[in-house]
C-alpha cells in the first residue's frame, strides 16, 4: 500500500507527490510546518476535481484522518492561497470554492441550475483589456465569474434577460 506523498512504485514518485513534495518545501522555506492535515489537504487537492468548498474538502481529509477539523483546513487553505497552490472564487450563491492555481481559468455560472462552466483565461481577454482601458481596472482571471443563464435553462425558460 502506498503512504501519502510516498513513491507509487520502487523508485518512482507520481507527479502529484512531486507536486505536493514541492509544496511542501515552499511552506518549509516560509517557515511554515509540514503537518498531517496539510499533507492530507494537498493530497487530496492534487487528486480530486476542481472547485470544491472548504466544507467538501474538509469531509474528504476527515474520512482519512476524522480528527482534523474545519478551522485546520481553512487555516492550510489561507497559507495555500498566498503561496499561490490554491485560488479561491465565488460562483454566484453559496460559499466559495477552491482550486489549484495553476489552473488559471473564468466560470460561466448559471444562476437557474448552477451548472458552471470554465473558460480559459484568454476568453475574457478583450473584457479585461476594456476593463483597464475605460475604468484603470485589471480583472483577476483566477476569481472571475461570469452569472448569467446556461443553453439548456434558456431553452426552458426562453431567452436570457439581457442588460440596458
Amino acid at each position: 500500500m502506498t503512504s501519502l506523498g510516498g513513491p507509487t512504485a520502487v523508485g518512482a514518485a507520481s507527479p502529484s507527490d512531486e507536486r505536493i513534495e514541492s509544496v511542501l518545501a515552499s511552506v518549509r522555506a516560509r517557515g511554515g510546518r509540514v503537518t498531517t492535515a496539510r499533507r492530507l489537504l494537498l493530497s487530496v487537492l492534487f487528486r480530486g476535481d476542481t472547485h470544491r468548498t472548504a466544507e467538501d474538502l474538509a469531509s474528504e481529509v476527515q474520512a482519512i484522518a476524522p480528527d482534523v477539523h474545519l478551522s485546520t483546513i481553512y487555516r492550510n487553505l489561507d497559507e495555500l492561497e498566498q503561496l499561490g497552490v490554491v485560488v479561491h472564487a465565488h460562483l454566484g450563491h453559496g460559499p466559495a470554492t477552491y482550486h489549484l492555481g495553476s489552473d488559471t481559468h473564468g466560470h460561466l455560472v448559471c444562476e437557474t441550475c448552477g451548472s458552471m462552466t470554465e473558460a480559459p483565461a484568454d476568453f475574457f481577454d478583450a473584457l479585461a483589456s476594456n476593463a483597464r482601458a475605460h475604468h484603470g481596472f485589471a480583472i483577476d482571471h483566477r476569481h472571475f465569474a461570469v452569472l448569467g443563464q446556461c443553453q439548456a435553462c434558456q431553452r426552458v425558460d426562453g431567452p436570457p434577460i439581457t442588460g440596458a
